[in-house]
């Protein structure tokens, strides 16, 4: 059986995030969506995604095919409900195909053609199919994938200068390091990843994943539930956020409830407002709507996409989007919705070149001795021809 997750309309919900990655390939909580598929029913899996992504997600089919919705959160009794379909058939819940076991994919996937040829769903799921669910179900999936890693292992030991509350709700990889910090584990569990890193004087509640190679910078205070994903660095103070990976918000600042991509800077004393003045409900750019939609969350910070960055004392308004390749700099709130390859501020955009974008995207990656791969290129350069009409109405 190949497993294969693909994507629904969710994708174009969760863009910019998507814009370069599979829904399937967001992190939340420790893991990503594919890896907690993987870890709950035992194979590698690949992806069904849009056409410009497939080069460097490419889908390996077979004979007998489970496909699963990207979007899905492996629980225990929808796991179960898809492990159980017989060949052909389907699962559904409220409009929203979850899964179809079949031997032969069409192309392109049709989700609609697979509803009422099965089963529905009757159970509880749990989908991340817009940005701030991302943030929003962080907690229980940090939980969950606690769940998943740590039972039969045995955790590395903290030095004698860190001072824990409820030592039974941390796990500690090898390699990691850190001395004089304060780690609150009675609300969530606190988990820490192989050769990562806190330093000196930071506080930080739980539930909270450090993933591997990341690192806490000197006397941040970081509450929970929040990730900060693999090869990343993270200072000042954050709240209940998510880094993919290889992010940076490295000095003081605040960012709350919020989701930064891959290869992210935010510069020092950077501020994203997560409530508004009036206490209203956030709306932010959907680009499925072409416009804005209301999440029903009071607290919605800043949305960010790979390889944007942003300069020293940026401010940004609640619930703020900016997509990929965005460069922000200068003083007041720039828009709200900052479309991909924009280049400026408060004042006003204008078009970042693909070039220089591409090139400071390769300089940003050999700091970590990474090159940008071909794949990587056609996507961005996708991306810049997609977004050009948005760029346009800004």
């Amino acid at each position: 059986m190949q497993l294969i997750l693909f994507d629904d309309h969710s994708w174009d919900n969760l863009l910019p995030l998507t814009f370069t990655r599979p829904v399937s390939h967001i992190r939340v909580g420790i893991l990503s969506i594919a890896e907690k598929w993987e870890k709950e029913v035992g194979m590698d899996s690949s992806t069904l995604t849009r056409p410009h992504l497939m080069g460097k997600f490419p889908c390996n089919d077979g004979e007998d095919n489970l496909l699963v919705n990207g979007s899905l959160l492996p629980q225990k009794e929808v796991v179960e409900a898809i492990l159980a379909l017989n060949p052909e058939e389907s699962l559904e819940q409220s409009g929203t195909l979850l899964a179809v076991r079949t031997s032969n994919i069409d192309d392109p996937f049709e989700v609609t053609r697979w509803f009422g040829k099965g089963k529905s769903h009757i159970g509880k799921v749990s989908l991340v199919d817009y940005p701030w669910k991302i943030f929003g179900l962080n907690g229980q999936e940090i939980e969950a994938d606690f769940a998943r890693i740590t039972p039969g292992r045995t955790s590395e030991k903290l030095s004698e200068t860190v001072r824990i509350l409820q030592p039974e709700n941390v796990f500690v990889e090898d390699g990691f390091k850190g001395e004089h910090f304060t780690l609150n584990a009675s609300l969530g569990p606190i988990y820490l990843g192989n050769d990562s890193e806190i330093m000196e004087g930071s506080v930080i509640r739980g539930p909270f994943a450090l993933c591997e190679g990341s690192t806490v910078k000197l006397a941040a205070k970081i509450y929970g539930p929040t990730t900060i994903g693999p090869f990343s660095k993270a200072g000042g103070e954050i709240t209940n956020s998510v880094f993919q990976a290889n992010s940076n918000k490295s000095h003081d600042g605040y960012l709350g409830n919020a989701v930064l991509g891959e290869w992210c800077n935010l510069g020092a004393d950077t501020n994203s407002s997560n409530l508004k003045n009036n206490y209203s409900e956030v709306a932010i750019w959907n680009y499925l709507k072409k416009g804005y939609l209301n999440t029903g969350r009071q607290f919605c910070g800043l949305i960010m996409g790979d390889h944007s960055k942003c300069g020293i004392n940026t401010m940004f308004n609640t619930g703020t989007v900016v997509g990929v390749s965005a460069n922000i700099y200068g003083p007041g709130f720039p828009a709200k919705f900052i479309p991909s390859f924009s280049w400026g501020g408060a004042g006003g955009f204008t078009t970042y070149k693909l070039d220089k974008a591409l090139e400071t995207a390769a300089l940003v990656m050999e700091r970590k001795d990474e090159k940008l791969p071909e794949e990587d290129r056609a996507i961005l350069e996708f991306i810049f021809r997609y977004s050009e009409a948005f760029r346009n109405q800004t």
